[in-house]
């Protein structure tokens, strides 16, 4: 379990589709729609956990060449992704840049005072970023079968629990994000450079647990 939230956490952390999202909420329209969409995109990600428990567990618990092969397929998937995020670590910082709507203009307000549809759409939103995250499938589909142990059975059971520690630490990540870039956002204004270098820095760490995934073996 531990093993596996450190994989979950250095994923997480490094700033993908979801984080991009809930940060361009959080500056446009505040901390409480940043915050329904955090929730959203979590419901999302565990309706891809899942899917995933239920199709690849069950492959993972009758075949070690099928593990084997999504293994490597998300691994080499898991590199490329960190080659994107390097090479495009700029957008992150275009994210915060003065195109970025400002907090009052029309959108899916949520928070003290507004109306609960502003919610609700700030909700479903951030569920169709993480239904349709490819971080997330290369997570529960790559990564957290390494982690599960064939010879106990239920594997889909184990992927299903074991997928709860990804969206508690998604949760906390993303609300941290959102938190941070509503409360912080002159301080990044002034610099898109910090940006760049979380951008870069994150798409390192990427490649290098997709590496650590395709070399890693498992214990029978």
């Amino acid at each position: 379990m531990l093993g596996y939230a450190l994989a979950s956490f250095i994923l997480i952390v490094i700033p993908g589709p979801s984080v991009l999202f809930v940060v361009g909420r959080a500056l446009a329209y505040g901390r409480g729609t940043a915050l329904a969409t955090v929730c959203g995109n979590a419901a999302g990600n565990y309706v891809v956990a899942a899917c995933v428990a239920l199709g690849i567990g069950a492959l993972v618990a009758a075949s070690a060449a099928a593990f084997l092969a999504v293994k490597l397929t998300g691994a080499a998937y898991l590199i490329w992704l960190g080659v994107q995020a390097f090479r495009k670590r700029a957008e992150l910082a275009g994210a915060l840049g003065p195109d970025t709507p400002a907090a009052g203009e029309s959108g899916p307000a949520c928070g003290a005072g507004a109306a609960l549809p502003g919610c609700y759409r700030a909700a479903r939103q951030g569920f169709l970023v993480g239904v349709t995250n490819p971080k997330a499938l290369i997570l529960f589909g790559a990564v957290l079968p390494g982690f599960v142990d064939r010879a106990a059975g239920h594997v889909p059971v184990q992927m299903l629990l074991l997928s709860l520690i990804s969206i508690g630490i998604g949760l906390a990540s993303d609300s941290v994000w959102g938190i941070g870039a509503a409360a912080v956002r002159s301080w990044f204004a002034r610099s898109p450079r910090r940006l760049r270098l979380v951008g870069g820095a994150g798409g390192l760490a990427m490649i290098g647990v997709g590496v650590t995934v395709a070399i890693t073996g498992r214990s029978s």
